[in-house]
């Protein structure tokens, strides 16, 4: 008798859960065609009324509107939307940056600009016949710096000492311009100069300085294109299989239920986009570190003596040098001649007076007072690396945002029905992944895209940190040129971007409970299930009569 009830029971079951039989009217596919129309594609496709789903190879096998052909093609859409949104978010935040290093990079290149202007200014005002004779030389070293900042493997260090090796010669050459300058007598008139300083402190002040301002500048720029260049290469990450099935079942398998209005719910969403994108949050770690070194060599550039205030009086620094060396010229030049050769005629041209110094000091001071906008950049800078430093953990919540938009939780599409939610929300990362629900995703292997840029992260933040502390270090500018097309930059329309695609610093989504069984569902919908418990229990119930 329990068991007669329990097959009548399965019977009433589709009518109760309100599936289509084969004797029941099979609803209409009206909905779905005008859906699958306005996503471009040709009508004629879309069935009249529902058919049994057994032929779907993503979505559920319930009764659906939606043939093999529609299901291909809805699940390509839902591929290439997704990845479109990835690039958009991405492209959005590289441009970000890349706007940020072209404020930097252009005002510090103007900077230097202004300081070789001022310098050689200067010398034309002072020297008189002999600036001809320097001038180049104070090129070729502003032409050094340049180099050193954009990391073309000029050495800072020895720079400055060629800067100092040529100004002794040209001075010497100066002194008596009869005498032949051997190799040997400039050698003997280098070490004369170790000695007897005739630029002052000059040489080792400037180094000092020199080799921490431009440490500074450099690994600053360096932090914004690696930054930028790891957001174009992550966000052109493609999708997976499995994940393009979970978007699928996440996008569209609702309206090939016919289901075309439904939201899928947030939590749904949120585990399938922290699945798809769980190689992506694993930059976290390292983007954090990345964005905090890049704040704490910003504090580099506070302050009177901070980056800009130095490049500005660095022209200052480089004409006290050439005049110390001409107040110190007769004695010097005497004692080279005494130490290595003859003496012979001198001819070192007039000192500068004191009021054409005071002159040089006013026009540094004049430049000095304009100061401070370099450290506005800088501290603009920062505030946005701290709105973006979350940016690979809050991805997935800003894709849902767009794809599940203000869902209603308790009548949302769950990847089954139309019903609440409940499994765990998945943490972040490739680790957490391992018991998602949604996306089956192998741990043991990480893309290697992604890896390749969370080391280039972790060189680039140790460079920062040794900048900080003041260390040179010797590395090439290896990024691809910020206005290349390599570049990811953006021309005309290319920028645009879904406004409504943002990401906001928010708390972690809420964690619900669940009995995880819902992903190897491909039934034909509940009526399956109820029909074998009742079967179960009616067996059980006619065994224990026995």
């Amino acid at each position: 008798m329990a068991l007669c009830l329990a097959l009548l029971l399965c019977a009433l079951a589709p009518r109760a859960l309100g599936e289509n039989t084969g004797g029941s009217r099979a609803r209409s596919c009206a909905d779905v065609r005008q859906f699958y129309g306005s996503k471009g594609f040709g009508t004629s496709a879309v069935p009249h009324s529902e058919l049994s789903g057994e032929h779907l190879r993503v979505c559920p096998q319930g009764y659906t509107c939606c043939t093999s052909e529609m299901e291909e093609q809805l699940s390509n859409m839902s591929r290439q939307e997704v990845e479109k949104l990835v690039r958009e978010a991405g492209r959005s935040l590289q441009t970000s940056l890349q706007n940020q290093y072209r404020s930097f990079d252009g005002y510090f290149l103007e900077l230097l600009n202004r300081s070789e202007y001022s310098l050689l200014h200067s010398l034309r005002s002072t020297e008189g016949q002999h600036y001809a004779q320097n001038a180049h030389v104070f090129r070729d070293l502003y032409s050094d710096l340049r180099d050193h900042y954009r990391g073309n493997g000029v050495n800072l260090e020895e720079a400055l000492n060629d800067l100092w090796a040529r100004l002794l010669e040209q001075f010497l050459r100066a002194s008596d311009p009869q005498r032949d300058m051997g190799d040997d007598f400039l050698e003997c008139a280098s070490k004369q100069a170790d000695l007897l300083r005739p630029f002052g402190d000059a040489p080792r002040d400037l180094k000092l300085k020199a080799i921490r301002t431009f440490v500074v500048a450099r690994s600053f720029r360096q932090g914004l294109l690696v930054s930028a260049e790891v957001v174009r290469k992550v966000s052109q990450v493609p999708l997976s299989p499995e994940c393009n099935n979970a978007i699928m079942r996440l996008t569209y398998c609702p309206q090939c239920r016919g289901l075309v209005d439904i939201k899928p719910c947030t939590s749904y969403c949120r585990n399938v986009m922290k699945g798809c994108l769980a190689n992506q949050a694993d930059l976290d770690t390292e983007w954090g570190n990345l964005v905090d070194a890049m704040l704490q060599v910003a504090e580099r550039f506070k302050g009177a003596s901070g980056v800009e205030m130095f490049v500005l009086a660095l022209s200052a620094h480089l004409s006290d040098a050439v005049l110390s060396m001409q107040e110190n010229a007769e004695v010097f030049s005497s004692k080279v001649l005494q130490a290595c050769g003859s003496p012979g005629e001198t001819n070192v041209g007039s000192s500068l007076s004191e009021e054409i110094r005071a002159q040089g000091k006013v026009h540094v001071e004049d430049q000095a007072t304009a100061g401070g906008r370099l450290e506005k950049l800088v501290m603009d800078t920062c505030r946005k690396l701290k709105d973006m430093q979350q940016y690979w953990t809050q991805l997935p919540n800003a894709l849902c945002k767009v794809t599940a938009g203000a869902a209603n939780e308790e009548n949302c599409w769950n990847g089954v029905a139309q019903a609440r939610y409940l499994p765990q929300v998945m943490g972040d990362g490739l680790a957490n992944q391992i018991n998602n629900p949604e996306v089956e995703i192998d741990i043991t292997k990480p893309d290697m895209t992604v890896r390749q840029q969370i080391m280039q992260l972790k060189i680039t933040t140790n460079r920062l940190k040794n900048a900080f502390d003041g260390n040179d270090v010797d590395f090439l500018d290896t990024s691809d040129d910020i206005s290349g097309s390599g570049s990811g930059m953006c021309h005309g329309d290319l920028c645009h971007h879904d406004p409504r695609l943002s990401i906001p610093r928010t708390d972690q989504p809420n964690i619900f409970a669940y009995p995880a069984e819902k992903k190897g569902v491909r039934g034909s919908g509940n009526k399956t299930i109820l029909c074998s418990v009742l079967l179960v229990l009616s067996l059980i119930t006619v065994l224990l009569q026995r």
